[in-house]
């Protein structure tokens, strides 16, 4: 049987409206991505309804899960156990159920064996890590996660460029996948010493890093002091994830906060605020839930303090690489001038590349969902141009 090349028409084009709920209609659409099942498209399109809560739709996917399951259809099961598993909290048993489902029947699709999976030692636990080795290599790409998900739901871009002809290295670093949930370790802005640990490992001296979403700022901290990485692209920009975070908030809101961490009072009247929105609105009860989980912090106040620690202001001096920036006119988590602004900051970059997709090419969004073909197009074409 003759293997199959992956390149970027295996991935859809053109984003869907599945949902009312703007958050979730972004999360099914990326499922959608992931996977380019059409089935799995028209059946999520069908869950829309008013009443909808986050524990009614972990239960239709479960239930869409265990039918395709039984229909022997793996990858569409893959995606709706990870679909539910995202909307649990971290307390729920069912969590790691649904999650090593997903990865076992993710990985199986994908014929990746336990020989290409490795565990690399840091601190007190293990970072989870996958290797593919191209035939005639031109190079690596380590690929650097973000802040809700996990890098197997990443696999299918994974061998699109391994079979681009470059070795690929990708895992989860702490606050992602593996090591949050079985070493149990929380985000760091110190990226250099995760990404030192797995170059380490694999005995690696250059690498293009490319970080996707929260990814995108984490690999410009680790490019800031980790130098075998020769080459970066934030996949897309985010250059403050407090930004990101707060610009989902009403104005009081976010005055209050702005006043508070400046003289660190009214905690607990911020707490009681951001609680009540948490209830009114979906999108903002899974960010701060999914933000205390990943950051280990205590309080949704707390999380959002934390979150100051991942701009990329204080480091980008330091990164004297060549860097791709890529942005979406339509991104919903990162505001439109915050290109502009990530551009300024990288004073001592040798080279600085910007891309800014639209609406046109089905690209606006966050991290080009709804063409990420496009994206992975303009990344490998920017690498045959400065190599």
């Amino acid at each position: 049987m003759t293997k199959k090349i992956w390149d970027i028409t295996d991935f859809p084009v053109g984003i869907y409206q599945l949902n009312q709920n703007q958050s979730i209609n972004f999360q099914m659409n990326r499922f959608f991505n992931w996977s380019n099942d059409r089935v799995l498209l028209e059946q999520m399109r069908l869950l829309d309804n008013s009443h909808q809560t986050y524990t009614s739709l972990t239960n239709d996917f479960i239930k869409l899960g265990n039918e395709a399951l039984s229909a022997e259809s793996n990858l569409r099961a893959a995606m709706y156990f990870r679909a539910a598993e995202f909307y649990l909290p971290e307390d729920n048993p069912l969590k790691k159920k649904l999650r090593d489902k997903f990865i076992a029947l993710s990985n199986g699709f994908y014929n990746i064996n336990d020989n290409q999976h490795f565990l690399v030692p840091y601190q007190d636990g293990n970072l989870s890590a996958y290797k593919l080795k191209s035939k005639n290599p031109i190079g690596t790409i380590l690929f650097v996660n973000g802040f809700d998900g996990y890098i197997e739901e990443l696999t299918r871009m994974m061998l699109v460029y391994r079979d681009a002809g470059y070795n690929v290295i990708y895992f989860d670093g702490p606050g992602q996948g593996y090591a949050l949930e079985t070493s149990k370790m929380t985000m760091t802005s110190d990226w250099d010493k995760p990404v030192k640990a797995v170059l380490d490992y694999f005995d690696v001296s250059e690498v293009t890093a490319i970080g996707m979403s929260l990814g995108g700022n984490l690999v410009l901290h680790a490019a800031a002091l980790e130098k075998r990485i020769k080459r970066v692209v934030c996949f897309d920009i985010l250059p403050s994830l407090f930004n990101c975070v707060t610009r989902q908030l009403p104005d009081p809101i976010k005055e209050a906060i702005s006043n508070s961490m400046v003289k660190n009072t009214n905690t607990s009247l911020i707490n009681d605020e951001l609680n009540k929105l948490m209830g009114k609105s979906l999108m903002v009860q899974w960010a701060i839930q999914q933000g205390m989980h990943v950051l280990g912090s205590r309080t949704p106040y707390d999380f959002i303090k934390q979150s100051q620690a991942y701009d990329t202001n204080t480091i980008s001096r330091l990164v004297n690489q060549d860097v791709l920036l890529l942005a979406g006119k339509d991104d919903h988590y990162v505001a439109n001038d915050q290109l502009a602004l990530q551009m300024g900051t990288l004073t001592n970059a040798h080279s600085i590349t910007a891309r800014i997709f639209t609406d046109k090419e089905s690209a606006s969004n966050h991290c080009q969902l709804g063409n990420i073909g496009l994206a992975i197009s303009t990344i490998l074409n920017w690498l045959n141009q400065i190599n």
